[in-house]
């Protein structure tokens, strides 16, 4: 279906960020971050993939690089490939992200293993 409700689709969890699918293609990922205050992204990097951030509703920290900034409603953030980049919502509300990642998980799937890592 290529026209969505983006209310529709945020779903929440009290357990961690919760990701919500809007569209996937061969070239494009396109999800609905939903983030309980506290709740984070931890710091990882895509080696072969751009991802950007747009700040739908909510407020959180936001690292890029060596980079972290306070970003809040209608800000929007790009993390190149091999960039480390990750989100905490630092606020006192929800926190909600409209994120596209290119190529898409089709893409990501034929690289497993080596474009997609995790820092403690």
């Amino acid at each position: 279906m290529p026209f969505k409700n983006i209310k529709e689709t945020s779903s929440f969890s009290s357990e961690k960020m919760k990701k919500n699918k809007v569209f996937e293609t061969s070239r494009l990922n396109c999800d609905l971050y939903c983030f309980e205050p506290g709740q984070e992204q931890k710091v990882h990097s895509h080696d072969d993939q751009d991802k950007i951030y747009l700040v739908i509703e909510g407020a959180g920290t936001f690292k890029v690089g060596n980079e972290e900034r306070l970003l809040s409603k209608d800000m929007v953030i790009l993390a190149e490939g091999g960039v480390d980049h990750g989100v905490k919502n630092t606020g006192t509300g929800r926190l909600t992200l409209f994120v596209m990642v290119a190529p898409g998980s089709h893409h990501s799937h034929q690289s497993h293993g080596h474009g997609h890592s995790h820092q403690a």
